[in-house]
């Protein structure tokens, strides 16, 4: 049986729901780790589950880098305006103009290694915001500019 202190944890962690974090910490016998694994496992199960789903309200969030030679504009969609005026997907949003900028790979966005934690992957942190807000989050358009 999971302690509320390695809930609490597991949920400042991830920001995954209570519930959630006590399911993945009895299936993971405590380990703290192991638990965050069971998470990332079914946010991508979650995510794939919502894919189909409208998204029909959502944010422009922009980036412009300090020495004003490159710059970004996002659209970034999601389902409710709930969650669009939410700080969480915001900063999600902040994150992608992040890793937009950053970006001079071939590769396409959401394969591209996250700039923050090279061992997960742009689609893996927006699964990970999909099974936080329990909606579908698209990456509509962007656009980046450069001098």
């Amino acid at each position: 049986m999971a302690s509320i202190e390695q809930i609490k944890k597991l949920r400042n962690i991830t920001g995954v729901s209570i519930t959630e974090c006590k399911k993945a910490l009895e299936k993971a016998n405590g380990d703290i780790e192991k638990a965050r694994k069971v998470l990332k496992d079914s946010g991508k199960d979650f995510a794939r589950k919502r894919l189909n789903r409208e998204t029909k309200a959502g944010i422009i969030d922009s980036y412009i880098h300090s020495d004003k030679k490159v710059g970004v504009l996002l659209k970034l969609q999601c389902e409710s305006d709930f969650v669009a005026r939410s700080d969480d997907f915001s900063k999600l949003a902040h994150e992608l103009c992040l890793q937009i900028a950053a970006s001079v790979e071939d590769k396409s966005l959401l394969k591209q290694a996250w700039i923050k934690d090279q061992k997960r992957t742009v689609k893996d942190l927006i699964d990970e915001y999909i099974a936080k807000f329990g909606e579908n989050i698209i990456v509509e358009k962007f656009i980046r500019y450069e001098i």
